[in-house]
C-alpha cells in the first residue's frame, strides 16, 4: 500500500506552488499519495506563511491539533517561510515535529523526510535550475515560478529573510514548463514571483538575459496558452514597455495587482518602497488610458509607524482616485527580522483599527457600485472549478469571479456569459449559446 500525505498550505500562491513541488517529489521518489484526512496520513506537513502575525500563531495551534489526531508512527513536518525564520525554535516549542524545511529548500523534501529533527533553512540555497517533478492541483491553471527570493528592502517585510536574494529562473525552463502544461490541456498560465516585473535582474550562471516583458511575449507564443496572469508586479518596475505589452497582448489577462501599501510619499519612503504617490497614480492613469476595463487590485497597510492623519488621508485620496476592484488591507503589525520592528513611533492600536475600518468601508462601497455595472454585461469566462451546489465557477479576463449552473463538461472551457445577478465578490450568469 502507498504511503499517505496530508498537506496544509497557508499564505500566498507561491506557497501553493511550493506545495505542489513537494507533493510531486514525495510521490515520485517516496511513493506518497495525497489524502484529505490527516488521521490516515503517514506524513503531515504544514507549508507556512510569516508575512503577518496570524498565520504564525495559527501554526502552533494547528501543530497541536495534528499531533493529537495523527496515527501512530506518522511524521509531522513544518515547511515554508515560518520554517525559514524560526528554524530550530519550532522543534523546541513542538518537540513532536520531525523536520523543518525552509522556503528556499523545497527541493530537499525527499531527503529530509528521512532525517529526524532535521532543520534545513539555508536562504542562500539556489533552486533556480532544479527540475521538479510534475504535479498540479488544478488541471486548468498552471502556476509557474519565474523567480525565487526578493532583493527589495521594504522595512515592514520579512520575505527577503525567509526566501533569500532574488534569482530569476532561466527562460527556457519556464517556457518548457508552460508548453508541458498546455499539452495537458491547461489554457491559463499564472506566473509567480515576489516582484515578477523585475525578472531578469539576476540569473544563476549563463542564461539568456531577458526582461519580464520579453518573457511575456515568449510565453504568449506557446501553442495552447490562451491566458496569462501574474503576481505580483512592483509599481517601481512598471515601465512604459511593460504597460504597453500588457495593453496590446490579447493573451495577457486585463487584471493588475499593484501593491500600493500607502498613499503617502513620506510613508512610502519610510517603507523603502522606491516610488511616490505621484508615480503610482501616473502608472494607474496610463494603464486605465490604454485598457479602460482593466481591473486593479492592491495591498494597503494602515497605521505604519509614524503615519499621521494627513498620511492616512493621502491613502484615502488614492483609494478615491483609483477605485480599486479589490483591496487587501491590514493594520500594521511588526514582523521579526525587519527594520520597522525597531521603529519607535508606533501608532495607537485603536487609531489603527479606526483607520482600517474607514478604508475597508470605502472599499466595500466601491464594490457595491462596481457590481451594478456588471449586470447585463457579457463576459468571457474560463471555467476551472466545480462547486458542490450545482455551479461551475471561473474568472473573466479582468478577474471577475463568475458562477453559472453547470457540470464537469464546462471545466477547462472559455464561454461567453451574460451576468444576471450580482454581488460584491461573485457574479452569477447564464452561458450564451
Amino acid at each position: 500500500m502507498s504511503k499517505k500525505l496530508f498537506i496544509e498550505t497557508l499564505g500566498c500562491a507561491m506557497n501553493v506552488r511550493d506545495s505542489e513541488h513537494m507533493i510531486a517529489e514525495l510521490n515520485v521518489h517516496e511513493g506518497y499519495e495525497l489524502t484529505t484526512d490527516a488521521r490516515e496520513a503517514d506524513l503531515i506537513m504544514i507549508n507556512t506563511c510569516s508575512v503577518r502575525e496570524k498565520p504564525v500563531h495559527k501554526l502552533f495551534s494547528e501543530l497541536g491539533v495534528f499531533n493529537r489526531l495523527k496515527k501512530e508512527g506518522a511524521k509531522i513536518g513544518v515547511c515554508g517561510c515560518t520554517a525559514s525564520h524560526l528554524g530550530k525554535e519550532i522543534i523546541k516549542k513542538a518537540p513532536f515535529v520531525n523536520f523543518v524545511l525552509g522556503a528556499r529548500n523545497v527541493s530537499k523534501i525527499a531527503d529530509v523526510v528521512h532525517k529526524d529533527k532535521a532543520v534545513e533553512i539555508d536562504i542562500d540555497y539556489d533552486e533556480s535550475q532544479f527540475a521538479f517533478k510534475d504535479f498540479r492541483s488544478s488541471g486548468h491553471k498552471a502556476y509557474i515560478n519565474i523567480s525565487i527570493g526578493c532583493d527589495k528592502q521594504c522595512t515592514f517585510c520579512i520575505v527577503p529573510k525567509t526566501r533569500g536574494e532574488e534569482i530569476s529562473i532561466p527562460a527556457d525552463l519556464i517556457i518548457a514548463e508552460a508548453a508541458k502544461a498546455a499539452l495537458k490541456g491547461v489554457k491559463e498560465i499564472f506566473l509567480l514571483g515576489q516582484n515578477v516585473n523585475n525578472y531578469g535582474r539576476r540569473f544563476s550562471g549563463e542564461h539568456d538575459k531577458i526582461n519580464f516583458t520579453e518573457l511575456l511575449r515568449r510565453i504568449s507564443a506557446v501553442e495552447g496558452v490562451e491566458r496569462i496572469r501574474f503576481t505580483s508586479p512592483h509599481p517601481l518596475h512598471m515601465d512604459d514597455e511593460f504597460i504597453e505589452e500588457f495593453a496590446k497582448n490579447p493573451k495577457i489577462c486585463k487584471s493588475m495587482h499593484m501593491p500600493l501599501q500607502s498613499g503617502s510619499s513620506e510613508i512610502l519612503k519610510a517603507m523603502k518602497r522606491g516610488y511616490t504617490k505621484e508615480w503610482f497614480l501616473n502608472r494607474v492613469e496610463k494603464l486605465r488610458a490604454m485598457v479602460p476595463d482593466v481591473s486593479i487590485s492592491t495591498d494597503i497597510i494602515v497605521a505604519f509607524p509614524g503615519e499621521s492623519d494627513e498620511d492616512f488621508e493621502h491613502t484615502m485620496d488614492v483609494m478615491r482616485r483609483v477605485r480599486f476592484e479589490q483591496v487587501f488591507s491590514f493594520k500594521y503589525s511588526p514582523r521579526p527580522l525587519t527594520e520597522a520592528e525597531h521603529f519607535t513611533n508606533a501608532i495607537d492600536s485603536e487609531i489603527g483599527s479606526d483607520r482600517l475600518n474607514i478604508l475597508q468601508a470605502y472599499a466595500d462601497s466601491v464594490l457595491d457600485d462596481l457590481k451594478l455595472t456588471h449586470l447585463g454585461k457579457v463576459m468571457e469566462v474560463y471555467f476551472e472549478e466545480l462547486r458542490s451546489d450545482g455551479y461551475v465557477a471561473g474568472r473573466s479576463d479582468n478577474n471577475i469571479m463568475v458562477k453559472v449552473k453547470g457540470s464537469e463538461e464546462h471545466l477547462g472551457k472559455i464561454a461567453k456569459v451574460k451576468i444576471t445577478e450580482v454581488s460584491r465578490m461573485v457574479q452569477y450568469g447564464e452561458i450564451l449559446a
